[in-house]
This record gives C-alpha cells, sequence and structure tokens, in this order.
C-alpha cells in the first residue's frame, strides 16, 4: 500500500486473491478509525514501520 499499488498487485507479491488483500486493508481502516489509505500510510509511515 505505501508504494501506491492496488488490490491486485499487493496480491500477487503477497500471493493473496485481490478480495483478501481488500478485506485486510478494511479492518486496518476501521481498527486505526481512519478512513482513507492515505492516511493508513501516514499513520504507518509515523510509527516507523515503512521502509
Amino acid at each position: 500500500m505505501g508504494r501506491g499499488e492496488n488490490n491486485h498487485e499487493t496480491g500477487e507479491h503477497l500471493h493473496l486473491s485481490p478480495h483478501t488483500v481488500k478485506y485486510h486493508i478494511a479492518s486496518m481502516l476501521r481498527r486505526h478509525d481512519v478512513h482513507r489509505r492515505a492516511e493508513l500510510v501516514r499513520l504507518a509511515s509515523d510509527l516507523h514501520l515503512l521502509d
């Protein structure tokens, strides 16, 4: 997600279906009370979770 990949591209890298990727991203959005992928990426960056 931090690389700007879509669900299909992320799924290919992780050997998951795009639907599974979408499910997990939606779960992370709810868990961290954010509404956009960009907000989730920003949160991960602020927590030094990205390279």
